[in-house]
């Protein structure tokens, strides 16, 4: 099978790590991935994998990022915009224009469906104010 987009498995792990690195000192992310990754590297790695799948059309991730994200507890549906702004961002540094939106396309489809099955924040969650 062909690739959803002429990509590397290089430029997956890049962009892969330069999201990471912004996400661990985002105030409204930070927290929330704090909570729950313990080992970054290991973190990236599968997240790359999640990707190389999703574009390389690899078969080497195992993982249902839905459950994840709903059994988190602190992961909610107003996340999903920020994380996409970032990832935008992180895209647009990494990537020549081309790839970063066909990039972008797909992991704002993903988005949509993954905060469509979560709550919104609400007052009594452990959500940052900025969201409430």
């Amino acid at each position: 099978m062909l690739a959803r987009f002429d990509i590397t498995a290089a430029e997956i792990d890049r962009v892969t790590t330069a999201f990471y690195a912004k996400v661990r000192v985002h105030d409204t992310l930070g927290p929330v991935f704090a909570k729950h990754v313990e080992k970054w590297p290991n973190h990236e790695a599968k997240i790359a994998g999640f990707w190389r799948n999703a574009i390389l059309l690899e078969r080497t991730y195992n993982g249902n990022p839905m459950q994840i994200h709903k059994a988190a507890g602190n992961v909610h549906a107003a996340h999903f915009p920020i994380w996409l702004d970032l990832f935008d961002q992180v895209l647009a540094e990494n990537l020549t224009p081309d790839i970063a939106q066909s990039w972008s396309v797909l992991a704002h489809r993903i988005g949509r469906g993954l905060s469509m099955g979560l709550t919104p924040a609400t007052k009594t969650s452990d959500a940052p104010p900025s969201l409430l």
